[in-house]
């Protein structure tokens, strides 16, 4: 492989299919619901096609508007999926949700684009875009896992603080996880990413320190906001 990624030829891309095939194998035999993964296969195809398409029109637009517009949408998409745990979802749980993926998501989303890397113009789509995604992503995760630890804590008539300590407690595993086997059990997608593309290992761990960074902290922050809020009623 030289210093450039190279296309993926379509026949090479399908290879990758091989270990799906095989978890889907495994699923039919052990009798679970092999459909639900292959539905979400297809929707994962079609959506990562669509979003090709879009985000090459996103880019050249070259629009704050546009980029504003498309972060509102996934601030939106990303606060209601995350109320899926939830056996009885009403619209003051996504409501908080909403608020707690803004208040720490677009915080931390600001301060990389205006200081760490400062970004100009601040609405750069080919920057902005993918880091919004991955920090609405690890927020919405993370409020998702702190929202169904509270309900089942609220369900066991655990006190509200008691609630809140142990469902921010579990919400934070998977980042503290990522946290401590980063560089030792994986390289994460960014700085992979951009080794494969001749980047300096240097320079990239530079910008993974930095996503870890703001992927922990907006997580943190949207999860403890969202907790406050919901335990508000019942104190």
């Amino acid at each position: 492989m030289g210093n450039e990624l190279q296309t993926i030829p379509l026949s090479n891309l399908a290879l990758a299919f091989i270990p799906v095939a095989i978890v889907t194998g495994i699923m039919l035999r052990w009798s679970l619901n092999a459909g639900s993964g292959l539905f979400a296969i297809a929707r994962m195809l079609i959506q990562l096609a669509l979003i090709g398409y879009a985000l090459n029109w996103i880019f050249a637009s070259d629009s704050a508007l546009v980029v504003t517009a498309l972060l509102t949408v996934m601030l939106l998409i990303a606060s209601w999926i995350a109320m899926r745990p939830l056996e009885q979802r009403h619209w003051n749980d996504f409501g908080r949700a909403l608020a707690a993926i803004v208040v720490g998501g677009c915080l931390t989303l600001a301060l990389i684009i205006l200081f760490v890397l400062e970004v100009q113009p601040w609405y750069a789509p080919r920057v902005v875009i993918p880091l919004a995604g991955m920090i609405f992503a690890s927020s919405m995760n993370t409020v998702s896992l702190a929202a169904e630890r509270l309900a089942a804590e609220q369900e066991r008539s655990t006190s509200p603080v008691e609630a809140r300590r142990l469902a921010y407690q579990a919400a934070l595993i998977p980042l503290l996880n990522m946290l401590l086997a980063v560089g030792l059990v994986s390289l994460p997608g960014m700085m992979t990413g951009q080794i494969l593309s001749g980047i300096s290992p240097l320079i990239a761990a530079r910008y993974q320190i930095m996503v870890m960074c703001m992927i922990t902290g907006a997580s943190g922050i949207s999860a403890a906001v969202y907790l406050t809020l919901a335990i508000r009623k019942r104190m």
